[in-house]
């Protein structure tokens, strides 16, 4: 009784959470300027975005059919495709769910063991944190004059203009970096021998070890360079939909296919909040990247935001299902055989 308690209070702080990020995005909205946009936005571009995003999960599907080969099971990919939009379908409603979802689609089809079947899901996530970690250096790298500008006007200047400016600028960062260096050195030292004596940290180790098993089991993967290809093809099918998601909005056509990675990388660590579907934090990291970083008039930035978010969230809805119904039919298919 006590568990169920405690999962409906988790449910309701994270969905809490959500509509905190979304009031948060919606304080300041001029919504006569949002009306309008969303009045003259072209959802014939939002449609088309929907097909590079449907081939993005096609591609996880088939690469995660590799994962599940290391385990001696010939998997259908209908059945793994099927089972990824359910999945998304799932994580609309309780968040993370959807990775247990669809592994339990799969185990249940196929009789496998439900721990094997979760063990090739944190491969795939821990393969998954390690090329948005690259994919985020390489944005960095690629925008570093229009993020250095963000990060001066938004942090590093409103800080000094605290203390000093012009020749003390140096003096300040250096003395902050060798401080946050120190703090990190003695708890290095000093505190990790009691830390590891606390359930949580104990847990996040735990968590950190279990991604990095997760990546190693990848090298049991037969044809890597194909799994390698249905990442970056994965990647960039997302970036594509963000991308052809500008021209839905006049305020938004000038903006390039890198500013799409810039809002797919940024945008996947906001799909990572515990909220139902990513809801709230999704809009929210999208809303301050458009403003801060390309100078997007809020209101426009509101409305791309969540005109992309609701196309990806209607599309989980219907495809995920009519997934369900697919599984169904194909398994009466298979009994009447």
């Amino acid at each position: 009784m006590k568990k169920k308690i405690l999962s409906i209070v988790k449910y309701l702080i994270f969905v809490l959470m959500g509509i905190g990020l979304i009031w948060l995005a919606f304080k300041n909205a001029d919504f006569e300027k949002i009306k309008i946009e969303f009045k003259n936005a072209n959802y014939i571009w939002i449609a088309i975005s929907v097909i590079p995003m449907l081939i993005s999960h096609l591609f996880r599907a088939i690469r995660w059919n590799q994962l599940l080969g290391t385990l001696d099971c010939k998997t259908k990919k209908s059945t793994t495709f099927y089972a990824v939009l359910i999945g998304y379908f799932a994580n609309l409603f309780v968040p993370r769910i959807g990775e247990i979802t669809r592994c339990g689609v799969v185990a249940t089809r196929y009789k496998m063991p439900i721990n094997s079947v979760i063990g090739t899901v944190i491969a795939e996530r821990a393969f998954d944190m390690v090329s948005l970690i690259v994919i985020i250096i390489i944005t960095i790298i690629s925008q570093l004059s229009l993020l250095t500008d963000f990060l001066n006007k938004n942090f590093i200047e409103p800080i000094l203009s605290k203390f000093y400016t012009g020749t003390h600028a140096f003096v300040i960062i250096a003395s902050i970096l060798i401080g946050i260096f120190t703090i990190f050195y003695i708890i290095y030292r000093a505190l990790l021998p009691k830390l590891r004596g606390i359930k949580l940290f104990n847990k996040i180790l735990d968590l950190i070890k279990g991604f990095w098993e997760g990546i190693k089991t990848i090298k049991n993967v037969k044809h890597k360079n194909l799994f390698i290809l249905y990442s970056i093809g994965m990647w960039t099918m997302y970036a594509l939909t963000m991308y052809i998601s500008f021209m839905a909005l006049s305020s938004t056509k000038h903006l390039s296919f890198i500013d799409a990675i810039t809002l797919m990388s940024i945008g996947s660590i906001g799909v990572l909040a515990p909220t139902p579907g990513g809801i709230g934090a999704y809009q929210y990291v999208l809303m301050l990247t458009l403003i801060g970083v390309y100078n997007i008039a809020e209101s426009t930035a509101f409305s791309y935001a969540n005109i992309v978010y609701f196309a990806q969230w209607f599309m989980f809805i219907i495809l995920g299902g009519l997934s369900w119904i697919m599984l169904i039919l194909s398994q009466k298919k298979e009994l009447l055989k």
